[in-house]
């Protein structure tokens, strides 16, 4: 049996609604970890959360790649918004590591991946978030709302229209090679630096 070579932790703090989720999935070497921040506070939206982010690991691990294994589960949950609307959304951030391949790490949303290196934090994603699209100015030194996300899992809309809308495809991804010793952080809500 293979050594366990992460933690999964959460602080919900007094919010007793939490609807995050995170599972890992290794096959054939490969693991996927997933990391989903449901937008709600309704059980229904946490049960939905948890099924969704199984389903990414999977998908991920199977395929060996973080793109391919959200962009599969982004697509199945995209036709059943576009027939019968969006009952349940989440910001998902999935990375994959294959043996002897770079770190995939594929995102829709605002949570994060950041890698750690010789001490160093270096955030690999960027926020899909109105803070993105309206950034801090002199005008307006706060920008957009970073809590309006503009692209998440469970969204009837495709790449064009959110790069249309948005200026940033409905996912986005980022390979990294890693060369040395490092850890590995997906983080939703509380991982915001000002």
């Amino acid at each position: 049996m293979p050594t366990r070579t992460y933690a999964i932790a959460q602080h919900t703090g007094t919010d007793p609604g939490q609807c995050d989720a995170t599972t890992v999935r290794t096959i054939n070497g490969t693991r996927a970890y997933v990391l989903l921040d449901g937008l709600g506070r309704r059980l229904d939206t946490h049960q939905w959360a948890f099924s969704a982010a199984r389903q990414i690991a999977g998908a991920a691990a199977r395929r060996g790649n973080a793109e391919a294994g959200l962009r599969y589960v982004y697509n199945l949950h995209q036709e059943g918004a576009a027939h019968y609307g969006s009952q349940h959304m989440a910001a998902a951030v999935v990375a994959v590591k294959a043996p002897g391949k770079p770190l995939t790490v594929a995102w829709c949303g605002d949570s994060r991946a950041y890698l750690m290196e010789r001490g160093i934090a270096v955030r690999l994603t960027n926020d899909h978030n109105k803070r993105r699209v309206y950034p801090p100015t002199a005008t307006h030194p706060y920008g957009g709302n970073r809590n309006h996300i503009t692209s998440c899992l469970g969204s009837d809309a495709t790449d064009e229209d959110r790069q249309r809308r948005y200026g940033h495809p409905a996912i986005e991804a980022v390979t990294r090679k890693i060369t040395g010793p490092c850890r590995l952080l997906l983080a939703s809500d509380g991982a915001y630096v000002l």
